[in-house]
């Protein structure tokens, strides 16, 4: 991703002190990390510090990323997920919307829906967009990376079936969390993903398994559309996705990124 002075930039936070939220760069060890603040977004204004720092215990995290204007979706991109659905796999890559109202951060509650009463958990790796694109190819695809997230793709199943098409079933607030930060310097075709849900292992699979990988599906999005700086891909999820009810905890832990831990609340 880039260097500032020695500082080699792999962790990118938003955050917050109590005040108006701040980016900075995650380090430090394990145990002991720090987050140094940024001046600025750094998607907009580069990597500069302003030399101020916090221990990252004490600063609550953020969607580290609010996209400018779109959140796309891939469905469908693990065979064994497809098949659970009861789903034929896309012949290409099957492609939603969520709006960017939908995305919370670490922590924060996942608000089940009156309308529906069968809302899953889709533990995925999501790809941040750095720079206005189209007509990528996919052998140029890593240019346009700022970097990369965990994602949860709630879906409202019930919703998805009677409405067919997905709008309101994956587009309710809450319902696209991400974090807990962007790993900047990775390579997503061999990443673990692993979600729990209270503690007990549902989803554990690879990204390599994906039917299509990350550069061909920037290739694909951005041969009918124009990705924005802070536009954020979902990749789809492996099989294992179930139902979550209001009490439940589901956290998403994506190899050399992060865990991402969020709870079911019902809507007040």
């Amino acid at each position: 991703m880039g260097v500032a002075g020695n500082l080699r930039v792999v962790r990118i936070a938003r955050y917050t002190t109590g005040d108006e939220p701040e980016f900075g760069v995650v380090g430090g060890k394990d145990g002991a990390e720090v987050v140094a603040t940024l001046v600025g977004d750094p998607l907009y204004a580069g990597i500069e510090l302003t030399g101020g720092q916090h221990p990252l215990v004490d600063v609550r995290l953020l969607a580290p990323v609010i996209p400018r204007s779109k959140v796309v979706g891939i469905g469908r991109n693990y065979a064994a997920h497809a098949e659970e659905l009861g789903n034929e796999v896309p012949e290409e890559p099957l492609v939603f919307l969520k709006p960017n109202t939908s995305v919370v951060g670490p922590g924060d509650p996942i608000v089940y829906p009156k309308q529906s009463s069968n809302v899953h958990f889709e533990g995925e790796l999501a790809v941040v967009i750095g720079r206005i694109c189209r007509d990528v190819p996919a052998e140029r695809a890593q240019e346009v990376v700022f970097g990369y997230t965990v994602g949860n793709d709630v879906s409202a199943r019930d919703l998805q079936d009677s409405d067919g098409q997905w709008a309101r079933a994956k587009g309710f607030d809450t319902f696209c969390p991400l974090g807990p930060w962007i790993e900047t310097d990775l390579d997503p075709s061999h990443l673990l993903i692993t979600t729990e849900l209270n503690g007990e292992v549902k989803q554990r699979a690879s990204t390599s398994l994906m039917l299509v990988d990350v550069p061909a599906i920037i290739a694909h999005v951005t041969s009918f559309m124009t990705l924005l700086p802070g536009d954020v891909i979902l990749t789809g999820t492996p099989a294992g996705v179930a139902p979550m009810q209001p009490g439940d905890d589901v956290a998403i832990t994506i190899a050399s990124i992060g865990t991402l831990a969020n709870k079911v609340v019902t809507r007040g």
